[in-house]
């Protein structure tokens, strides 16, 4: 399902990664749709025909890459394209991909429920460990394991 991802936020000298010429951020990454409509084109520019249009705000999506104001980006189901610079945010978003999903107090197995997420629910990620992370949907905050989210580097730790 969708594209691996190297952990964005990485700098041992264990990993080498790639970095955006125009941006100097590492990729691929993370971003979100901060738009509730946005053109995904064939190419980086306006000139370029529209192949269809992401219609998800906050859905997110990995930047594979970078050519002036656009950004090649990939959804889930590794659809993609151009899509303008603007229409993107840096505010991470995950997607469930387990259908009724345990959101738990604490980022441990046997802890209390919070609620239940049904698959494709679309959460802010607020921290990540080695195997959980903690997300807010719906108005509940709670810890779900990393391999049930789609939208986080599997080896991406965040504080």
């Amino acid at each position: 399902m969708g594209l691996a991802i190297a952990p964005a936020l990485a700098d041992d000298d264990d990993h080498e990664y790639r970095r955006g010429p125009v941006t100097n951020l590492p990729l691929p990454r993370y971003v979100s749709l901060k738009a509730t409509k946005a053109n995904v084109r064939r190419g980086p520019s306006l000139t370029h025909r529209i192949d269809w249009i992401f219609k998800r705000r906050n859905m997110p999506l990995v930047v594979t890459a970078e050519h002036g104001h656009w950004r090649r980006v990939q959804d889930i189901d590794g659809a993609g394209g151009w899509v303008h610079y603007s229409l993107l945010s840096g505010s991470r978003t995950v997607i469930v991909t387990a259908d009724m999903l345990p959101l738990n107090m604490r980022a441990e197995p046997d802890t209390a429920m919070v609620a239940q997420l049904e698959l494709g629910v679309v959460a802010q990620l607020q921290k990540c460990g080695e195997d959980w992370c903690r997300i807010a949907a719906g108005g509940y905050k709670g810890w779900v394991r990393k391999h049930n989210i789609w939208g986080v580097g599997e080896d991406e730790i965040r504080d």
